[in-house]
């Protein structure tokens, strides 16, 4: 049987405050909202520990600085790259309109 689709987080608040408020039991409401009791159960955890911003899933982890470093690294690498591949693409065409033999043209 597949998986249903996920619920809006707005859909997962509403539960969650109704069961709270004790206007539906969480068998109702997994009832009809198509869940399992458990995943109400952890939404209203979750609810609890965060408000609606705990329903929205784990925060964004922010890169520590040692990440940020790297970053800038390869950001700078391609960029040196891509200045030696001009570079060459340059010296090859110099090297066609001299009509320059290669190394390897002997």
């Amino acid at each position: 049987m597949p998986r249903p689709p996920a619920l809006p987080l707005q859909d997962k608040v509403r539960i969650v405050l109704s069961v709270l408020s004790k206007e539906k039991t969480v068998a109702e409401a997994a009832r009809q909202a198509q869940v399992s009791e458990q995943s109400i159960a952890n939404w209203r955890k979750q609810f609890i520990e965060g408000g609606s911003t705990g329903l929205a899933g784990p925060p964004a982890v922010r890169p520590t600085a040692h990440q940020e470093h790297l970053t800038d690294e390869v950001r700078k690498l391609k960029v040196a790259l891509g200045e030696a591949y001009v570079e060459l693409m340059t010296w090859r065409k110099i090297g066609d309109y001299r009509r320059v033999p290669s190394r390897t043209s002997r």
